[in-house]
């Protein structure tokens, strides 16, 4: 008897624990390694210190990002071949800093508009069965920070 209220007591425990931390129905999320530090992209808003939103109008961006069809010319390319099962995981010391895509937007947060045509930003290249163009738009604005690199997008 007193082993069933142990466990009783115990089981709430560990399922509340595993549901803070997200881990409990955790998918691998695409996630880049940029100097010292990783980016990961998470489907839980309340974890992420870093909210980004998508528009499709150019006056609403506060970051515009090329799509192109060169990795060369990218500041930032995506390339995974059909063998590839790792989905861009990160390992590293510290844990990652956590981005997550926001329907609505904010004021303080970076408002992404993805365009073919510059002038932009940030230029990406993905060729990825893990990554779409938005979790690549998505991490490299936040690697790089809310804040546009050049002062191009202003139209």
């Amino acid at each position: 008897m007193l082993r069933f209220r142990i466990l009783a007591s115990v089981v709430p425990l560990a399922v509340t624990a595993f549901l803070a931390r997200g881990e409990l129905f955790a998918d691998t999320r695409p996630c880049i390694a940029v100097a010292d530090t990783s980016v990961q992209l998470t489907s839980a808003p309340w974890q992420s210190a870093l909210h980004v939103s998508f528009t499709t109008n150019p006056a609403k961006a506060s970051v515009r990002v090329q799509i192109i069809d060169s990795a060369e010319a990218a500041d930032f390319a995506v390339i995974d071949g059909p063998d590839s099962a790792e989905g861009g995981t990160c390992q590293g010391n510290r844990p990652p800093q956590l981005v997550s895509i926001s329907r609505s937007f904010s004021a303080s947060d970076p408002v992404i508009y993805l365009t073919q045509d510059g002038p932009a930003d940030y230029r990406i290249f993905v060729q990825s069965k893990t990554f779409s163009m938005l979790d690549a738009a998505a991490l490299i604005v936040g690697a790089r920070g809310a804040h546009p690199r050049a002062q191009s997008a202003s139209l």
